[in-house]
């Protein structure tokens, strides 16, 4: 029986299992990339004048995930057959603790003011994203469906619609969301790894594409014909802050530093726990239906310690604390912001790509359309791609993501992603909802 269970179970223990092995090796990547984008001449010139140096930091990891040198889950078979999981713990560390220290960090010198005069473009770039998933999931639905109808068909709990709506959770919201969704339509369990394949594959396929597109951003701003002064002016106020404070670190400065940054990580957890728990039981005693599953985001950990960290971070930019930025605050949050990236990276395999394909094409087809209507929208209202990215990941990525793409502008735009995120985890149910009827509508026209 063990045998049998040898041959139907594929092996795919990576060459490197040991997560300090596996954390060294992104580190050489990323030590590597910063080398060679640094060159001022030759080939990585030409390079890195082309490809990002922040889409390397995400590619580079994948590549190595796709040739089998590590991964972020895998199988193991005996030579007796017997089966065992592992998995890397690198992308919840990189997520619980290296993320709330380098938004506080990058937050420190945070002008909130001018924050807000970047104006409501911001917000109308992320509503037009949330739209681009309301409407690209029954499009997606009726394309295919077309093309090849058993790919949008199944019956009662294994209908396709229902499991879809996951997806719409997840690139609305997060993952809170897409749990509320899974309970709501009672997709089948046993079918929702699927689901969170082509979840994985879709999303870190967009948003490798807008990281390229951030070094071409002035390009794209160009055809855009945005007006990016808001942002300039933020980017020129906080810079000349910067250099106004900086100084040589001491050991100090480097100690208060860490102090701030991973304080804050503490009472971060610890403030996430303690409410997390209080609305656990809150939501717990809402009546089971749609209100209830709405407000399961207030019971998530990780949104409360998102919103924590960013609130600490916004006060203590109105202390002394802010002129530590001069020590290279922001420095070493983006040090923990490319960390992320590696480990997010880590996670993509692009074999998978050609596993389960028709649903892969639902995804991408879904994620087009959600494309297509932040450039239109952007195009009318002339946002910056700035906007435009960010405004797309705080739906797509989410808190751990968004941010990220963000500070690939600044530093100090880090908030704006955080902000925007916060606000998709509240409508993230909602807004699924109403994507995932009009998903059962175009299933069964």
């Amino acid at each position: 029986m063990q045998d049998t269970t040898a041959e139907i179970i594929k092996d795919t223990t990576p060459l490197f299992t040991n997560d300090t092995i596996v954390f060294g090796i992104l580190m050489i990547a990323l030590g590597f990339i910063f080398y060679t984008s640094s060159r001022e001449d030759g080939f990585w010139k030409k390079f890195y004048g082309v490809v990002p140096a922040l889409f390397m930091a995400y590619f580079l990891p994948a590549l190595l995930t796709t040739s089998g040198v590590i991964s972020p889950e895998w199988t193991s078979v005996s030579e007796a057959g017997e089966v065992s999981a592992g998995s890397t713990s690198l992308y919840y560390m990189s997520s619980r603790y290296l993320l709330p220290a380098a938004l506080v960090l990058m937050t420190l010198s945070i002008d909130l003011k001018g924050v807000f005069n970047l104006g409501p473009k911001a917000l109308i770039m992320f509503l037009a994203g949330t739209a681009g998933i309301i409407i690209g999931g029954p499009l997606a639905v009726l394309i295919v469906g077309t093309i090849h109808p058993e790919a949008v068909g199944g019956v009662g709990a294994d209908a396709v619609w229902r499991g879809l709506s996951t997806l719409a959770g997840s690139w609305i919201g997060g993952g809170a969301n897409q749990t509320a969704m899974l309970e709501i339509y009672g997709y089948n369990q046993k079918l929702y790894g699927g689901m969170v394949f082509v979840d994985i594959v879709v999303a870190n396929i967009w948003m490798a594409i807008i990281l390229f597109g951030i070094g071409k951003s002035e390009k794209i701003d160009k055809w855009l014909k945005a007006d990016t002064s808001a942002i300039e002016n933020l980017k020129q106020k906080v810079s000349d802050y910067a250099k106004k404070v900086d100084r040589n670190p001491t050991l100090k400065d480097l100690m208060i530093l860490a102090a701030i940054a991973f304080g804050t990580v503490s009472f971060a957890h610890f403030g996430a726990d303690l409410i997390s728990a209080f609305f656990t039981s809150v939501v717990d005693g809402i009546p089971k239906g749609i209100t209830k599953n709405i407000f399961t985001f207030l019971d998530s950990s990780f949104f409360w310690m998102i919103t924590i960290t960013t609130i600490i971070g916004v006060l203590l930019s109105f202390t002394k604390a802010k002129r530590y930025e001069g020590a290279g605050a922001s420095k070493f949050g983006s040090v923990f912001i490319y960390i992320l990236v590696a480990s997010i990276g880590m996670k993509m395999d692009l074999t998978l790509i050609f596993e389960n394909m028709w649903l892969i094409v639902i995804g991408l087809v879904w994620m087009s359309v959600h494309a297509g209507i932040m450039i239109l929208v952007a195009k009318m209202i002339r946002a910056p791609y700035f906007f435009l990215a960010v405004g797309s990941q705080a739906n797509v990525g989410g808190a751990a993501s968004a941010p990220i793409v963000a500070s690939a502008f600044h530093p100090s735009l880090a908030t704006v992603g955080v902000l925007l995120a916060v606000f998709g985890y509240a409508i993230g149910t909602v807004g699924a909802i109403l994507c995932t009827v009009l998903m059962q509508l175009a299933s069964v026209s």
